[in-house]
């Protein structure tokens, strides 16, 4: 048979190995848990001030697009006062060219009912001096002698006076 030295539990030995397993755990701990520690919390520090940075550049974001929706309202408000002001002015303009339009129709339909009152008075009395030529010269051919102007005149006068007054000549 054999002997199980092989197996044999050696005290010294597992001290020992204890001893190097603390060793080295030390000095992991020093010169490689301490510096790795370190360097993930500087990795740390860093990825948290890149969220913090991109956290301010979401929330300055949010506030320039609050803003311009802001200044969108503003301006579309001005816009929409502005037309508004436009229209009302147009509709202004508008009512004065209509009735100046109007105050110069009537001006002229008055001025042409008097020129054409005139008109009418003009040739009134160019036929009534026609008349009393014509009739003049008639009656005198007539008569054979000369009427007195101012008679005769007179005379015509009242005939068409009774003519306007819608009377009747031979009453």
């Amino acid at each position: 048979m054999q002997t199980l030295d092989v197996i044999s539990v050696n005290i010294w030995q597992i001290l020992i190995s204890l001893a190097n397993l603390t060793i080295l755990f030390l000095l992991f701990k020093k010169f490689l848990f301490k510096p790795v520690k370190k360097v993930m919390e500087k990795r740390e520090a860093e990825i948290n001030s890149h969220y913090d940075v991109a956290q301010k550049a979401e929330q300055s974001a949010l506030d320039n697009e609050k803003a311009w929706n802001e200044k969108i309202g503003t301006a579309q408000d001005e816009a929409n006062s502005i037309l508004k002001t436009a229209t009302d002015n147009a509709r202004f303009r508008e009512e004065k060219i209509i009735e100046n339009a109007r105050d110069e129709a009537q001006s002229i339909i008055n001025q042409a009912k008097q020129e054409a009152v005139l008109e009418r008075k003009k040739a009134t009395d160019g036929i009534k001096h026609e008349i009393v030529e014509v009739s003049g010269a008639l009656t005198e051919k007539l008569l054979g002698r000369e009427i007195n102007t101012e008679d005769h005149r007179a005379l015509i006068n009242s005939f068409i006076s009774e003519i306007d007054n819608g009377g009747d000549v031979n009453e």
